[in-house]
């Protein structure tokens, strides 16, 4: 009998720990080489683990169980014959079930044990705001334990007469864990601050009614406005290169070149895919990594490296339908972009009240190490550009900026 031993492979540079997020197979199944077996998440990302021999699988690990890096979770006899026919085995004739009688114990005295609660239990429930007698105990004599206050749930208020107000928990992934670890590190640990703008989105919205149609057909990928803002983005970090670093102990980490992070909402929780050197792309070389980027993410293919070390970050809110926003900083980034709907609003155009596509946009950074002058001058650097495209980003000569 041969038997292979599966081990977890390290899905990237300082992720020691996955979890077995779904078992693609049963115990006992027969498994090709290379066929997925599992979905593993990391804080990063989720992978596919593929059976590397084919054969007869066990499982040596359970869904939700967080395992090293390196360890056994599943073994696949290769020695075994693949089974002919997918339901070949003869079913085994249903018996008859048989009736238990139900033996109803006597309610138990109550002792002076009775509702009273462990050290452990009486400082949980406390954090709750919950008094023990409230709590029904599962210990010796009815004694509150540990695990009854860890369970327990405060009262949400008098019941209604009517109407469902039933309660579902569900273990968060080690993906949204990570995210949630992360985002409260930032709001300890960084000088937060967030400025604003708006911009006038017009001249965007007459260069894509120009050249979208001609763009998609050239091209294969829409003219999009992510293109516009990375561009304008690259530009603006040129312009102030301390919003492109980072603090790295006693030091500040500067980059002379251009990584941006999009962020992406996946089914498995926020993704940040990263556009690498946007500022050698073109406007089709971004549309066409933004599209790539956003498709693998959001069929659960991204891969740690291609989330793995942008200097800025753009996000994207308004596609939900977001007016105004405070996006926080993804570490260890010091500074990300948030856009937000477009919406029509009056403005003053040459002295006159005209209507047109506002849309509001912030600049959150740590001010550690950006200072007012330059989070406020790069924001205004990213407005010109974008109400400027032409002259800006295009060198006054569309017809090459977009290689028609």
């Amino acid at each position: 009998m041969s038997v292979l031993e599966m081990k977890v492979p390290s899905p990237g540079e300082s992720i020691t720990e996955v979890e077995i997020a779904t078992w693609l197979v049963e115990d006992g199944d027969y498994v090709e080489k290379d066929q997925p077996i599992a979905e593993v998440d990391s804080d990063k990302a989720t992978l596919e683990l593929p059976a590397e021999e084919s054969g007869i699988i066990t499982l040596k690990a359970e869904e939700g169980d967080a395992v090293e890096v390196g360890a056994v979770v599943c073994l696949i006899d290769t020695a075994a014959a693949k089974p002919e026919g997918s339901s070949t085995a003869p079913k085994a004739e249903a018996k008859p079930e048989e009736k238990k009688v139900e033996v109803k114990e006597a309610p138990k005295a109550a002792t002076y044990a009775t509702g009273t609660a462990s050290p452990a239990a009486k400082k949980i429930l406390a954090e709750k705001g919950m008094e023990a007698g409230t709590v029904k105990g599962t210990g010796k004599d009815g004694r509150v334990t540990k695990e009854d206050a860890v369970k327990a749930v405060p009262s949400m208020g008098t019941q209604p007469a009517s109407g469902t107000r039933g309660t579902s928990r569900k273990k968060m992934s080690m993906l949204r864990r990570k995210v949630a670890e992360r985002l409260v590190t930032v709001k300890n640990e960084t000088a937060m601050l967030t400025t604003f703008n708006e911009v006038n989105m017009q001249p965007i919205f007459d260069l894509r009614s120009q050249f979208k149609v001609p763009f998609k057909e050239k091209h294969g990928v829409g003219l999009g406005f992510m293109s516009f803002f990375t561009k304008a983005v690259a530009r603006a970090l040129e312009m102030y290169p301390a919003v492109n670093s980072m603090i790295d102990g006693k030091e500040m980490v500067s980059f002379d070149f251009i990584d941006v992070s999009i962020a992406v909402s996946g089914p498995k929780g926020l993704m940040v895919p990263v556009i690498r050197n946007a500022e050698n792309l073109s406007f089709r070389g971004v549309e066409s990594e933004v599209k790539r980027l956003a498709i693998r993410a959001r069929d659960g293919q991204i891969t740690v490296d291609e989330m793995t070390g942008g200097t800025f970050t753009i996000t994207n809110g308004g596609v939900f339908g977001s007016m105004l926003s405070t996006p926080i900083i993804n570490p260890p980034q010091s500074a990300i972009l948030g856009m937000h709907n477009i919406v029509n609003r009056p403005m003053a155009v040459d002295g006159q009240v005209v209507i047109q596509p506002i849309m509001y946009v912030a600049l959150s950074y740590d001010h550690r190490i950006i200072d007012g002058k330059e989070s406020v001058g790069f924001l205004v650097a990213v407005k010109e550009a974008l109400e400027n495209p032409m002259e800006l980003l295009l060198d006054n000569n569309p017809t090459k900026a977009f290689e028609m």
